[in-house]
């Protein structure tokens, strides 16, 4: 059994969008969704940062203070793939499951129909999307040869890259980090990458109040 999860170095990330670029073109993305997005924090204080995360008050690109004296921090935002899913009990048809074996939290689209429940009981804000009718920029199919289907009236949020994984490879978001800010495997395997990275390391986790036991750590 492998419990995947991510950690993310806040101090490294340099808000270059590297990585919501490569997932979405990984992933094929539509148009309007996004499966990762990096935030810009107007402040360093980090403890309010589950709450700024709830209640939208984080944007892109506006740095905070008065001039000479700004701050610009950078949040990379997707789905947490908890280990107590608050999107898993209300979902009425089972297109939410958690895998036991690996931790991944995925919605299949073939069950969802767009309720609308999980993105209400979620305490992320934005990590899931309702996708009405998929448009895309191009008109032919990019990225991975097995991404998922995008289908109209389903949710969709990221995936931590399943297919990629299955492969023996990592998430797309992780291949084109030029600050290396994202490190990626087994949480219970004290030799992964994950697991070094956050060893003597002061962590945090989104909304923590909310008692879902996130997967995606973020180290300050």
């Amino acid at each position: 059994m492998t419990r995947y999860g991510m950690a993310i170095d806040l101090r490294r990330c340099i808000g270059c969008q590297a990585c919501a670029t490569a997932c979405k073109f990984a992933n094929n993305l539509p148009k309007d969704l996004s499966y990762n997005v990096v935030y810009t924090k107007a402040d360093d204080d980090w403890n309010t940062l589950g709450t700024a995360v709830v209640r939208g008050a984080l944007a892109n690109d506006n740095a905070g203070g008065t001039f000479p004296n700004c701050t610009l921090n950078f949040l990379p935002m997707q789905c947490q793939h908890c280990e107590k899913p608050a999107c898993l009990d209300v979902c009425p048809t089972g297109a939410t499951a958690k895998d036991e074996e690996t931790g991944i939290v995925s919605v299949d689209s073939e069950l969802c129909i767009g309720c609308e429940s999980c993105i209400k009981a979620c305490p992320y804000e934005g990590v899931r999307t309702l996708i009405k009718s998929p448009e895309y920029y191009l008109d032919v199919v990019v990225g991975e040869y097995d991404a998922p289907p995008h289908k109209g009236g389903t949710v969709e949020k990221c995936t931590f890259c399943k297919n990629l994984i299955d492969r023996g490879d990592v998430p797309a978001c992780m291949q084109l980090c030029p600050g290396r800010a994202r490190y990626w495997g087994d949480l219970d395997d004290p030799e992964s990458d994950v697991s070094k990275a956050i060893e003597g390391r002061e962590t945090m986790f989104l909304n923590e109040e909310a008692g879902t036991k996130p997967s995606v750590y973020y180290l300050q």
